[in-house]
């Protein structure tokens, strides 16, 4: 489903965002990426659906080098790529309807979108991604005058309404309170075994990781350090992912990646 073949990134700085990254990501995994600020999460999440391109190597997606991809091509991929940020990336004073519908804008066109001339089905469909994620009765509501919590299920009603093959989520929880942020952990990892989605998370939390993920990418410095099922990693391989002792509290690594250093 997407493949790292020697793939990497170094950034206009001079900053090495991926080294030699080799991994494959089988449909329908859930899999979630750990690791320091700086270390190269944010760029191998983006880079799947290229915000940012990596400067050698391949990335597979469906079997097709993406990292050619210009114009339609590129337009195509992040149809079938969904994104899930940190800051939920919402229209602020349009309602929830309009925020996830928006995620059609691929399959109906900009000229379409922008006049609402959307089908009977695309709003069913847009509703239908709102009853999942347990937010249909705000449908009407602007999203300014949702809680952070509720904008971030908006955000997967969104992706849904897209109809992805692959879900990214860049650090969806980093701002939220630990039992909002299991409630939209619960409902991606609902959505990704009931549809298949192959989902792709950047996480700070261990105890997240641990819970949710199948699959753990340990990455440090641009490099994959640990990549193995989530039921063989123990605290000493997050030491080892990290290059230091771990403290207590479940929260490790700081800040949210800047797009510019991974």
């Amino acid at each position: 489903m997407v493949e790292f073949k020697n793939t990497s990134l170094v950034y206009p700085n001079g900053t090495q965002g991926l080294k030699d990254v080799n991994i494959k990501i089988n449909e329908g995994e859930f899999v979630v990426i750990v690791g320091l600020s700086g270390a190269g999460k944010s760029t191998l999440i983006r880079s799947v659906n290229r915000m940012v391109t990596p400067t050698d190597g391949e990335l597979l997606v469906d079997g097709e080098d993406i990292l050619s991809y210009n114009g339609r091509q590129l337009r195509d991929l992040r149809t079938k790529v969904g994104m899930i940020f940190q800051n939920y990336n919402l229209v602020k004073r349009s309602t929830v309807m309009k925020n996830v519908i928006a995620g059609r804008l691929g399959h109906t066109g900009t000229l379409r979108s922008v006049l609402n001339l959307y089908s009977n089905e695309d709003k069913s469909l847009a509703y239908q991604s709102l009853q999942r994620v347990n937010i249909d009765e705000k449908v009407h509501s602007r999203a300014d005058q949702l809680s952070g919590g509720q904008q971030q299920r908006v955000s997967i009603a969104r992706v849904l309404t897209q109809q992805p093959k692959v879900i990214l989520a860049d650090e969806p929880v980093a701002s939220l309170d630990p039992p909002t942020s299991h409630q939209v952990m619960t409902y991606l990892r609902k959505v990704n075994k009931e549809d298949k989605i192959t989902t792709l998370v950047n996480l700070h939390f261990i105890d997240m990781a641990m819970e949710y993920a199948d699959r753990i990418i340990g990455m440090r410095a641009g490099e994959v350090v640990f990549d193995g099922p989530a039921s063989t990693v123990t605290e000493s391989t997050f030491e080892e992912i990290y290059g230091r002792k771990i403290r207590e509290e479940d929260m490790v690594g700081g800040d949210e990646d800047d797009e510019n250093n991974g």
